[in-house]
């Protein structure tokens, strides 16, 4: 994550052979907008090593199909090992789905799960 201002999150992502910035608006509720590119990995590289400051997130990324909706299941590593969170995007907020019998916990809209807070506050300083 880049810094930004005005709760803009600005990402660089890694998979494997392809790479990704994303810009993600500010919450409103629990929508956000979101612009996401491919650009060359190695121009990610060197916006990594030039542009970002603080940790990386490190985690991997699982898609699951369950009920004509995508999940995505990310399970994390370094200073946020243990920490598991599936995620769901959705056309509106009053759009209904099944949640899966592996979903815990709700926690859309708290802050401390979004990756951008992570890096400030990992999983393992939490009680």
């Amino acid at each position: 994550y880049i810094p930004t201002k005005d709760k803009t999150a600005v990402r660089i992502r890694i998979s494997n052979d392809t790479a990704f910035l994303t810009l993600k608006g500010k919450n409103t509720g629990l929508t956000r907008s979101e612009f996401e590119y491919s650009i060359p990995v190695d121009d990610a590289n060197q916006m990594i090593a030039e542009l970002c400051s603080g940790p990386i997130i490190d985690k991997t990324r699982y898609v699951i199909e369950h009920n004509q909706h995508t999940w995505e299941l990310d399970i994390f590593y370094g200073d946020n090992e243990g920490l598991i969170v599936a995620e769901i995007e959705l056309e509106s907020e009053t759009e209904s789905f099944d949640e899966p019998e592996w979903v815990a916990e709700e926690v859309s809209g708290d802050a401390k799960y979004y990756n951008s807070s992570l890096i400030h506050s990992p999983f393992k300083s939490w009680n």
